[in-house]
């Protein structure tokens, strides 16, 4: 998912509290509304990055969308753009998604089932709503930072149907990692948990997580009390709000309210790389990210009349490749601000 008219200013953000700064029990990051497009465009519910958190382990973006009536609001219509030193995790309550790549891949997203592609050296994609029989969209793109190791990996896609685990009342899907007895087969460059949760009201669930993880919970639906089994330790979570928990904690014991919760936990261990993320860029310098920007231009701009190409098949051979099938023009990648980009941790 990209958003070329937002992304860049809420990015430009005050890197995550650390040093000696104390921890609260929960931190509650409160999601801020960001559109998608023009005046029809699909509203996303953006969490990570913020003012007070970059990072959940290599977890470096979590927006929040629908229920939306694709009919109505025009839904996901994100033509090809790219993306470098990254994953991009898709992950739906409702609805479909056509994903199609320069590498090649076309699949649809579907309620319940993981897609995750790995930019690495860079790839570029595309992802369009489809309303024929699933009209009401509604679901999570997440976004992981690539290690300095694997920031020249090849391209790849990955798609996961993780089979549900199921108590009296409540039900999990491990589509990362590993919980409660679950691990999904999905390969990762860091270690990390990705799992939707369903309570059924008034439920609880106990949970065994890595201590050496700090963990965020993203509620969809429902409200959450979240306590790990020390005094003070927890609080409530609203919907379309996401808990931070420090690293430390090896227990985690979920309580819903009056009403059906749904979530999305994720984890990992801390990422201790500073990372520079500017558009659909992760990488480590500011020269970087002018490098990536400059080649994706020159690649959508026809050099007879400097304009973009209004079919993405004309895209210019480059490291980004040729979404292949998908014949939207491409995105523009904005312009840089005037000073260097900040890292962030």
């Amino acid at each position: 998912m990209s958003n070329p008219e937002e992304k860049p200013d809420l990015l430009d953000c005050p890197a995550s509290v650390g040093g000696d700064a104390p921890a609260a029990p929960l931190e509650i990051i409160v999601p801020r509304d960001v559109p998608l497009g023009g005046p029809r465009a699909m509203p996303v519910r953006r969490t990570l990055p913020s003012r007070q958190r970059s990072l959940i382990g290599a977890w470096c973006f979590v927006d929040h969308y629908g229920p939306d009536d694709v009919a109505r609001t025009g839904g996901m219509k994100v033509p090809p753009h790219p993306h470098i030193g990254l994953q991009t995790v898709s992950w739906l309550f409702s609805g479909r998604i056509v994903h199609r790549d320069s590498a090649g891949h076309h699949a649809d997203v579907l309620p319940g089932e993981v897609n995750l592609m790995t930019a690495g050296r860079g790839i570029s994609h595309s992802e369009i709503s489809a309303d024929e029989d699933e009209p009401v969209l509604h679901g999570a793109q997440l976004w992981v930072a690539l290690p300095a190791d694997a920031l020249n990996v090849e391209p790849r896609f990955d798609h996961h149907r993780p089979d549900p685990v199921a108590g009296a009342d409540w039900s999990l899907r491990v589509f990362l990692g590993t919980l409660a007895g679950s691990t999904s087969p999905v390969s990762t460059y860091t270690p990390l948990l990705g799992a939707e949760v369903l309570l059924d009201p008034g439920a609880s669930l106990g949970l065994e997580i890595d201590p050496a993880f700090e963990h965020g919970l993203l509620v969809d639906t429902g409200s959450v009390e979240v306590s790990t089994g020390a005094d003070g330790d927890g609080g409530l979570i609203a919907p379309g709000e996401l808990g931070y928990l420090t690293p430390g904690r090896s227990r985690l014991l979920l309580r819903a309210g009056a009403e059906p919760v749904r979530l999305l936990l994720l984890g990992g261990p801390p990422f201790g790389e500073s990372i520079v993320m500017w558009w659909n860029f992760v990488g480590r310098t500011h020269e970087e990210i002018v490098e990536a920007r400059q080649a994706w231009m020159t690649a959508i701009t026809d050099p007879g009349s400097g304009a973009v190409v209004g079919d993405s098949q004309q895209v210019a051979e480059s490291r980004f490749g040729t979404v292949i099938g998908d014949h939207l023009a491409p995105i523009p990648a904005p312009g840089l601000p005037g000073t260097r980009l900040r890292t962030r941790r």
